[in-house]
């Protein structure tokens, strides 16, 4: 099983609970490896899905932006705005929502969608100046996921957004290549981006969940006990590291404000302002995505 952070990371805690509990089911009749960080040796972050594809890993996690290349309908959840709280989130997942898009990566990969991770609501960081308004962003230039949703909002809001891998953004942050990226605030500090960005607003523009995935011709062979506890492993473990999340964003709020960091949280008037600006990718997303994909997000 493989990811791209540290051990101690929430997602890395999820992937050590579904093995702990295979293993107390099954003995030695099972063997589970761990690769937490596949940058670690020498990968880029969007390597992990051919990694799974392919069945050099069993399993693995990524969020969904990555995957919106083969599977343009995941575009859809990377649009700005949509969820109101997790709460609202997490139910349209786990709910008729997740199940269209799993279907979609099903068809389109060579996986087994068995849940999803929370990466979380994302906000931005940058090293030039207080963002409080779209305004405020204008001409800055931003990392963007691999999503071309994504990279329309921040056209929208006045930004010059930048595909970037993981991999490639703590040093273009470093040398100011970048002026801003955008990450939930877990994320900003395990990648050390705090460090050298001063400024955070918390934006929450998108929602980003992260699928869990398997090799599927291993994960079709396995016998059907084991799927099954696989199945429910990966249930227990999307709900653990969901409340972890919580935590982990309360955390790395403190840490980015030891830092030095200030952290600012929008008026609702700002936040109209902001949802305002990016009101055009609405009707571009009814002619792109399909019709009941939109309906789960309220669109």
């Amino acid at each position: 099983m493989g990811g791209y952070g540290p051990a101690t990371t929430g997602f890395s805690l999820a992937l050590k609970r579904i093995g702990a509990r295979l293993e107390e089911r099954f003995g030695d009749a099972v063997e589970i490896k761990y690769v937490f960080n596949i940058l670690d040796l020498g990968y880029r972050a969007d390597d992990i899905l051919w990694l799974v594809e392919q069945g050099v890993l069993t399993l693995g996690y990524q969020s969904s932006s990555y995957l919106t290349e083969r599977v343009p309908e995941l575009g859809a959840t990377d649009l700005p705005f949509v969820f109101p709280d997790l709460p609202h989130a997490r139910a349209a997942m786990d709910g008729r929502l997740g199940q269209l898009l799993t279907a979609r990566i099903e068809a389109a990969m060579n996986y087994r969608i068995l849940g999803y991770f929370e990466n979380g609501f994302r906000h931005v960081s940058n090293r030039l100046r207080p963002i409080r308004v779209p305004a405020d962003m204008q001409g800055m230039k931003i990392r963007v996921l691999p999503s071309k949703v994504q990279a329309r909002t921040f056209e929208l809001l006045g930004a010059v957004p930048k595909v970037m891998d993981l991999s490639e953004v703590p040093e273009a942050v470093q040398t100011g290549t970048l002026d801003a990226q955008e990450n939930p605030f877990a994320n900003t500090v395990t990648y050390g981006v705090h460090r050298f960005h001063r400024f955070h607003t918390a934006t929450h523009h998108f929602y980003v969940s992260r699928p869990i995935f398997l090799h599927r011709p291993t994960f079709d062979a396995w016998p059907r006990a084991l799927q099954e506890e696989m199945r429910a492993a990966i249930h227990d473990a999307v709900v653990f590291q969901r409340d972890l999340h919580i935590r982990e964003e309360q955390d790395a709020m403190t840490q980015i404000r030891a830092a030095g960091g200030e952290i600012l949280e929008l008026t609702a008037d700002e936040h109209r302002q902001f949802a305002s600006a990016v009101t055009p990718i609405y009707a571009e997303a009814r002619r792109e995505f399909h019709r009941d994909t939109l309906q789960q997000l309220g669109l």
